[in-house]
């Protein structure tokens, strides 16, 4: 299914924009949502998608990552100055695309550290300790290594070997072990703590976004649309229940309407940024705005992400910078192998 064209839903004269279920974002939580309601035949579910279809090649392409950031399947959002780093404005790739992040990430496969899991159990929030998550990690999984405690089998997510394994990367996972640091086979397994290969969110060499795992097998269901180059301007609302989402598409504004549910799956930054449109947040910031708050609540607020920091060597071997030659172009597209393969991050240490 990898690079199957998903077309933008015609307006309201074409398919339905009445439906049970509406999710914003076609992203790495949306695709799924949006798949396990349409388990259901009986029920219409809409995904609304600011970006396009997941259809050009290169998002399949595992080491043309780099491609898609700063591109159009990218959100291209900088942070504000940080104090800390010299007041320097960090960029944040952010997938705007059938998949969203996941379809421009570097599809390493690591799962949230097990103590998060546990300490949100301690803090209430029953049912989402690791052991109770841990079931619906091994259901998503068809993982090459085979079923066991750890791993599924027969889910809709491919997890693989790497089928590129610089020898580079190999020397400093050796390097770590040397000084003292854990080595690992599985950073998913019972500890995530120490040095070793990652697995990827590969099929056959390319890419396995949530698109490719979880959409585009309810599309082809019938009864879930992707509605796509479709950007999301509010959530509606009839006293307090969310009844659908206004949309901008086409340079025109539809009304897509929800009879059960409308669920936002726009991730860390869009979400809470389509809540404050909607008048959810802080009212004295939202009157500021010109915007009619609902409800008063600290939206956008408490954001915590981690910096990327790249360190670069001079070395004497073949980097992955010089792999995009015809050969290797000829093994990707023949056999779903060798460096073209590589997200970059093939190995490290936690």
């Amino acid at each position: 299914m990898s690079g199957q064209t998903v077309q933008s839903s015609p307006g309201p004269e074409g398919r339905a924009t009445v439906y049970d279920y509406v999710i914003v974002g076609a992203g790495s939580a949306g695709c799924v949502v949006a798949a396990r309601l349409g388990e259901d035949r009986d029920v219409r579910v809409a995904v609304i998608e600011a970006g396009p279809p997941d259809s050009e090649s290169v998002i399949h392409m595992p080491l043309a990552f780099r491609q898609l950031w700063d591109s159009r399947f990218d959100w291209g959002l900088w942070s504000e100055a940080e104090p800390g780093l010299g007041n320097r404005r960090n960029y944040l790739p952010r997938g705007r695309v059938l998949g969203g992040s996941s379809s421009l990430n570097t599809m390493i496969y690591i799962r949230g550290n097990p103590e998060d899991y546990d300490e949100w159990a301690a803090m209430g929030l029953a049912g989402w300790g690791y052991e109770d998550v841990l079931p619906y990690f091994r259901r998503a999984e068809d993982n090459e290594r085979g079923e066991s405690y750890y791993h599924g089998v027969g889910g809709p997510l491919t997890v693989s070997e790497g089928r590129s394994m610089h020898p580079l990367v190999g020397a400093c996972i050796d390097a770590a072990v040397d000084v003292g640091l854990a080595p690992t086979d599985d950073h998913n397994g019972p500890t995530q703590e120490g040095a070793g290969w990652f697995q990827f969110t590969q099929r056959n060499g390319r890419r396995c976004s949530t698109a490719v795992a979880y959409l585009h097998p309810a599309l082809a269901r019938g009864n879930v649309d992707a509605l796509t180059d479709a950007l999301a301007t509010r959530v509606l609302f009839e006293d307090d229940r969310a009844v659908g989402v206004e949309l901008l598409r086409n340079n025109n504004l539809e009304t897509v309407r929800a009879e059960r549910e409308v669920i936002v799956c726009a991730g860390a930054y869009h979400s809470p940024h389509l809540l404050l449109l909607s008048g959810l947040g802080p009212a004295d910031e939202l009157q500021a705005l010109g915007i009619e708050p609902r409800v008063d609540l600290p939206v956008r607020h408490n954001l915590h992400d981690h910096p990327f920091v790249a360190l670069v060597w001079l070395t004497d071997q073949e980097s992955l910078r010089t792999a995009m030659t015809p050969e290797n172009l000829a093994l990707f597209e023949r056999e779903g192998r060798g460096p073209l393969t590589s997200g970059s991050s093939e190995g490290g240490a936690l």
